[in-house]
């Protein structure tokens, strides 16, 4: 059974940090790539960034490049976001997902790319 589990959300003050985590079971993570993805309320999806298991390439959107860095354990079937210099425009539900890696490049950012999705975890940025 296929499983993305997210974790790590919560409230923190604007400049702050929070390491979300996403673990994966149930496929072979070393052939997919995970993506972040936030949804706040009345707006649409956001892709945030994306790393290939398969060779360790990442992808940021222009909103978060700098601020977040996205890395993986192979060991624990786990991707982790870093996101520092949060923002109150950072609040959403965070969601990661999972796609083939090969072929992932410039639509990194495309979600019906995506096969399996997790439930979310939420992140406000709020003093």
């Amino acid at each position: 059974q296929v499983q993305l589990v997210e974790s790590g959300g919560g409230l923190v003050q604007p400049g702050g940090s929070l390491r979300l985590s996403c673990a994966a079971s149930g496929f072979n993570f070393n052939n997919y790539a995970i993506g972040w993805f936030r949804q706040a309320p009345g707006s649409a999806r956001e892709e945030v960034s994306c790393i290939s298991n398969r060779d360790g390439s990442t992808y940021y959107a222009d909103s978060v490049k700098g601020r977040f860095t996205i890395s993986r354990d192979s060991a624990k079937n786990t991707v982790y976001l870093q996101m520092n210099s949060l923002k109150p425009d950072d609040t959403a539900v965070y969601l990661c997902a999972a796609r083939p890696a090969y072929g992932v490049g410039n639509d990194w950012h495309v979600a019906s790319q995506y096969h399996y999705w997790g439930q979310g975890t939420q992140v406000t940025i709020s003093s």
